[in-house]
């Protein structure tokens, strides 16, 4: 019989080279830390086992201790590494809190004293005397097998729980994130009143508001106020965390990656904290499926408060976290239960954040901040639009940065003092205005002169592909397609058109240019004249309000105020606002619509109508909307050719009696208004032309109309001769008080 020895590998010369122990007794082999998972069995019969570790990383001659029946308990850290004792049923002992994290994965000198496989009868430790070295998934199943695994399958591989975390967090929103490599700040000699206030406001840790909101137009400089803030915080060492939202980049416009953002930012500011918020999510890897609030708690209070148990002083921490934007993540419920969130969390006693919230004034930021909302008393609130005139600072920044241009072309005389005034003045207040200016006419490969001119004395033409405030347009039609969606959404507003309703209100602000007795209406008046419900001008512009605002006028009026001048030029020109230009004809033929109905559906007893508009039986401002109401159907369907006004809707209000009620308004409206007799003429002739035009189509319709035509117009030939002889009648007795005074002179 001959033997035959196979001549050890490469890799079993070096790990014999490292030593070659002996393992200690069987019972060694019941201790298994880091990623290993063992299972203990009886050993095998007198078959020789199959081992899946390659004979190469067996140690030649070395012998496997077989394991007694009765294990030790085996120790089962933290760190979600699976120990499987199944065959023997052994008891697990679980560290408690404690723990903090996992440890490291055991270098294999701790496995020395593992039990191996039993190989033909010999007992030789497994890697003996190996040290430096790291195993991961670890299978020890039984006695007689040994299973390595390097890359496992889904199941397999221990949780990593900062791992985890960096998956769920948003880089592009942090301060300086490369996706906001050109984020705007402010200039070191702008905004220095408002930054100085916010920086107060943040180095006072004793203050007793420790939640800072930032409100302010669409434009207004919120997002540049909020990077120079961090840039500060940064340098004076209290910077903790910050979350730019954008409405346009999918992984910052929700909520979902707040808190594991913050938690991230937080964590690498001790090591400690990090430890504990990692530990926390192998503790639950589907935190981040929870709600806000608990994963502000899990992830963010709970870890601080274990690293102050164990000795981590929590004023130590950077403590300023910055969030901004919050009007542009999806979901306005989303963004007030962020609020909350913040407010019942990070503002807690013992916590020693300062939170610094920037949002354009919508509908979540807003309610919470109005009286009693729950964020009025608990929060510093700077309302930047209202508070803060941005005019200086705007003509520095243009002033600067136009002899920068002037510096680059060799040519500091390029542009007058007079064009940056006109730019101030166009800006109405908002920064984005002058920003948009000032990179259109920055281009490098164009003439900053000639690009000026085109700003300063810009008209659209048809097909024109310069398009100086591009900027500006893209946040506008990003404000109002969002409001358009929400509005539309709401089930009480189905069949509304938003742009157009908006657009009439527009108008009513800019002006009606027919025969209107108002040129101007109020907004609550356009409402009732729109036939829509109380109030729904503040519904309609709930989402719109970082644009626009409803004030009160001389304590009657309520009007519709517009932050930016430029925002009427993109409503009013088709080749800025694109597919959400209204033109205003159809302004118009809605109005009229409107107006008929609003006539038709009036309560008023119209055979027995008084004989002053003062004496009619009707609320005050319904009695003011039934007179522009009888003007506007007057007027838009006198000017009906140039628009469109539905047969039906004419034929409608024919068929309920409209312009006999007209019929029976008019002489009141005469002695009210006298613009209206002195259109009259040119209203019905207009009115006529409408007649004619609508014969071929509805003949009966337009004979009833043309009756009532043809009987105004003999009443108001009647008036004006009335009110000749009243003018003379006046002119007489001027001239007789006139000589009567020259007597009593002589």
């Amino acid at each position: 019989m001959s033997l035959e020895f196979k001549k050890p590998s490469v890799l079993s010369r070096v790990f014999a080279r490292l030593g070659n122990r002996r393992s200690k007794p069987a019972d060694a082999c019941t201790q298994v830390e880091g990623s290993a998972t063992v299972a203990a069995g009886p050993s095998s019969s007198s078959h020789p086992p199959t081992h899946s570790v390659p004979d190469s990383l067996l140690l030649a001659g070395s012998s496997i201790p077989q394991c007694p029946e009765s294990q030790p308990p085996i120790r089962r850290f933290r760190s979600k590494n699976k120990i499987d004792d199944s065959l023997q049923g052994t008891a697990l002992s679980i560290p408690g809190d404690q723990d903090l994290r996992p440890p490291p994965f055991p270098t294999l000198h701790s496995y020395d004293h593992l039990a191996g496989s039993r190989a033909y009868g010999g007992t030789t430790s497994f890697l003996a005397g190996a040290s430096g070295f790291e195993m991961r998934d670890f299978h020890y199943v039984n006695a007689s097998q040994v299973n390595v695994h390097t890359g496992g399958g889904a199941g397999d591989r221990p949780i990593d729980g900062w791992e985890l975390l960096l998956k769920k967090t948003a880089p592009n929103a942090l301060h300086n994130s490369d996706a906001r490599y050109d984020a705007p700040k402010c200039d070191e000699d702008t905004r220095v009143e408002v930054t100085g206030e916010i920086m107060d406001w943040m180095m006072d840790r004793h203050g007793p508001q420790r939640l800072l909101c930032l409100t302010g137009a669409a434009g207004s400089g919120k997002s540049a106020l909020q990077q120079t803030t961090a840039e500060q915080c940064l340098k004076n060492g209290v910077l903790g965390c910050t979350f730019f939202f954008s409405a346009s980049d999918p992984t910052r416009n929700t909520v979902k990656p707040v808190i594991p953002t913050i938690a991230y930012q937080l964590g690498r500011t001790n090591n400690t904290l990090r430890r504990c918020i990692k530990a926390a999510v192998e503790d639950d890897p589907l935190i981040f499926d929870k709600s806000l609030q608990t994963q502000m708690s899990t992830l963010i209070v709970e870890p601080l408060q274990r690293s102050k148990n164990v000795g981590m002083d929590l004023i130590t921490l950077p403590y300023t976290i910055l969030i901004d934007g919050l009007d542009e993540c999806i979901g306005e419920d989303r963004q007030a239960e962020l609020l909350t969130a913040v407010s019942e969390h990070l503002l807690i006693n013992g916590l020693p954040f300062r939170v610094f919230i920037a949002s354009r004034p919508e509908w979540a930021i807003r309610t919470a901040l109005k009286p009693g909302g729950h964020l009025c008393k608990a929060a510093y609130h700077i309302q930047l639009s209202d508070q803060y005139d941005a005019s200086a600072d705007m003509r520095r920044y243009l002033q600067r940065r136009f002899e920068d241009i002037g510096l680059r072309i060799g040519d500091s005389k390029w542009f007058r003092e007079n064009d940056i005034e006109t730019l101030v003045r166009a800006a109405s207040g908002q920064f984005i205005y002058v920003a948009a200016v000032y990179k259109y006419i920055s281009e490098r490969r164009a003439s900053p002169a000639e690009r000026l001119k085109i700003v300063l004395t810009w008209t659209p033409r048809e097909g024109q592909a310069t398009r100086p405030f591009e900027a500006l347009d893209r946040l506008y039609t990003n404000i109002l397609l969002a409001a358009k969606n929400a509005y539309e959404a709401v089930d009480s507003h189905h069949g509304r058109d938003f742009l157009l309703l908006f657009r009439a209100y527009h108008m009513g602000v800019t002006g009606f240019n027919f025969y209107t007795i108002v040129q101007h209406p109020a907004a609550d008046l356009l409402t009732v004249l729109l036939c829509l419900e109380d109030r729904a001008e503040e519904t309609l512009i709930s989402d719109l309000h970082s644009l626009v605002a409803l004030e009160m006028v001389h304590c009657v009026s309520l009007r519709l105020c517009m932050y930016h001048k430029s925002l009427s030029d993109f409503l009013q020109e088709p080749s800025r606002a694109k597919d959400l230009f209204v033109p205003e004809d159809r302004v118009y033929a809605h109005l009229a619509k409107c107006s008929m109905q609003h006539i038709v559906e009036c309560p008023l007893d119209f055979d027995s109508v008084p004989e002053k508009w003062e004496e009619l039986h009707l609320p005050e401002l319904y009695k003011n909307s039934l007179k522009e109401a009888v003007n506007f159907v007057l007027s838009f369907l006198s000017g009906a050719h140039a628009f469109d006004v539905d047969d039906d809707d004419v034929i409608g209000f024919t068929e309920n009696g409209g312009w006999q009620k007209i019929n029976s308004l008019l002489p009141l409206l005469g002695r009210t208004n006298v613009h209206l007799w002195y259109y009259f003429d040119k209203w019905i002739g207009a009115l006529l032309y409408f007649t004619d035009r609508l014969k071929p189509r509805q003949p009966d319709a337009a004979a009833v109309i043309k009756v009532f035509v043809e009987k105004w117009k003999i009443d108001g030939k009647h008036e004006a001769e009335r009110r000749r002889q009243e003018d003379l009648a006046y002119l007489d007795t001027c001239h007789q008080n006139s000589d009567s005074d020259s007597s009593e002179g002589l």
